[in-house]
């Protein structure tokens, strides 16, 4: 069952990262010397992701298990199917300009196509990682843990490998990855189906309706209500105050949940440029001296993805000696020590300047991602344990809209100082996002411990501590009796 669940992720996230990669890389081949299409492709792209997020939600709580996911994979692949055909079409098009016609509508259509895409996307994930992965592994808590880090594992995989094999397939020629962009897809979506459909049928417990389904469905079994008609009358003549509602109660359920401060925390986290994302890249290469070529930029993201990927092993062993809890703060703190010299060492001037400078800078910044990546763990089994089953969906499409808009900030502070002199600020920002995040889980970890160092003498105490009524997690107890096995060995 789980090698069938690995290999339907697997499929998935190689095709999203590499077609999220790709479309940037045939945009810039179809408009040269300009990153207004790209980034318009992105910007839309991503407030699509925000917009729809409470209707991902609503679909994922109430609908059919393997139903959300079909649709998600095939919707997603269609998208992208299309889109492929688009970009053929314009880059067999000599001088494509955005002031001719016929290039603005195949740019508009990639950007529908693009939504689309987006929207299935996060369909998938939220539905998979944040549902079918707690439904799967039930009361069992190591289970969890390790669907969780081997889940990641793949992500981060694909995330490296999948956007390397379309770059090396692009410089040879565009258009030959946009055609090995189409085949992959339109083969894997079959091989994709059908393993995640062997997942639902040997998973009982999946076949089991939400408490939202079933609750949809005795509504329907009662049949209509007369108030209700008025009430559904009475709406109909403002739906301003509708769409207004359906923004609103998903975010009111969200702050309303258990998890709600460490999945703000992790969001928050996307408010970065100190990752080997587009904008530090571009500063990279803009650095007079010393000169950094392509490959050497390659060889950084390597490394980084490696430190990334020890993450999903560092992270459960922590978590199984000391609780999700605790150690979500412990990988916080780490990724602000570690940002802390990146930032002052930009500040200073020092990263254009000398040549032990710059290593300095891109070490410190490829061991924070090892704090991220370890607190999103952490973050990711507190959510899961404490979310209600029938709001999964729902609370998820929150924290996904949620980081996607502090993503589109991470961009528009390189809009506002675009110059690679003034990274810096952006650079500070991202190190007071993550002090943010910091303080929001530390005031989780005091309401719901008491305390954030951790101190025997309190321990007995932690229960009456807890202000909030948090219910415990059952990775803090298997971590508490770990802790008394040792003490007693």
């Amino acid at each position: 069952m789980a090698s069938s669940l690995y290999i339907s992720h697997f499929l998935s996230m190689w095709n999203s990262r590499g077609f999220e990669f790709g479309a940037i890389l045939f945009l810039s081949s179809i408009y040269p010397g300009t990153l207004l299409p790209m980034s318009v492709y992105a910007l839309v792209r991503a407030l699509a992701a925000i917009v729809f997020s409470s209707k991902i939600g609503a679909f994922i709580d109430t609908a059919n298990r393997l139903d959300v996911v079909r649709i998600s994979i095939v919707g997603q692949r269609i998208a992208v199917m299309l889109s492929c055909g688009l970009f053929s079409i314009s880059l067999q098009s000599n001088n494509v300009r955005l002031a001719d016609y016929f290039a603005l509508l195949i740019f508009a259509l990639l950007v529908i196509l693009a939504c689309f895409e987006k929207v299935f996307a996060v369909m998938n994930t939220v539905a998979i990682e944040r549902d079918w992965v707690v439904v799967i592994a039930a009361e069992d808590d190591g289970m969890l843990q390790k669907l969780n880090a081997q889940m990641r594992r793949i992500d981060l995989f694909c995330k490296l490998l999948s956007p390397l094999g379309i770059a090396l397939l692009h410089s040879w020629s565009a258009m030959n990855a946009v055609w090995a962009t189409l085949a992959v897809n339109a083969v894997s979506v079959f091989v994709e189906y059908w393993f995640i459909e062997k997942v639902f049928r040997t998973v009982p417990s999946l076949r089991k309706e939400s408490s939202a389904h079933a609750a949809i469905n005795d509504v329907v079994q009662e049949g209509p209500v007369s108030d209700n008609c008025d009430e559904s009358a009475q709406l109909r003549w403002i739906p301003p105050r509708r769409f207004l509602n359906s923004l609103g109660t998903p975010l009111i359920s969200y702050t309303a949940q258990a998890g709600f401060l460490p999945s703000l925390a992790l969001s928050i986290l996307y408010l970065t440029v100190l990752s080997f994302s587009g904008q530090m890249v571009t500063f990279l290469l803009a650095l007079p001296a010393p000169e950094i070529t392509p490959g050497a930029i390659g060889l950084m993201r390597t490394a980084s993805t490696i430190s990334e990927l020890s993450a999903t092993w560092i992270a459960p062993i922590i978590m199984s000696r000391i609780g999700p809890v605790r150690a979500g703060i412990w990988f916080l703190s780490w990724q602000a020590i570690t940002l802390s010299p990146a930032v002052f060492l930009l500040w200073t001037g020092l990263v254009g300047l000398g040549q032990a400078s710059l290593p300095l800078f891109i070490i410190t910044v490829i061991l924070s991602r090892l704090g991220l990546w370890s607190f999103d763990l952490c973050a990711q089994l507190i959510i899961q344990e404490s979310t209600l089953p029938s709001q999964r969906g729902s609370f998820s499409s929150v924290e996904a809209a949620l980081q996607n808009f502090f993503e589109l900030c991470a961009f528009a502070m390189t809009i506002v100082f675009p110059r690679p002199q003034q990274f810096c600020y952006p650079a500070l920002v991202s190190l007071l996002a993550v002090s943010c995040s910091a303080a929001l889980y530390a005031k989780f970890v005091r309401d719901r411990r008491g305390h954030l160092l951790h101190m025997p003498a309190c321990l007995k105490s932690d229960q009456v501590r807890d202000v909030n009524n948090y219910e415990p997690l059952r990775a803090e107890a298997d971590s508490a009796c770990h802790l008394q096995h040792r003490s007693m060995a």
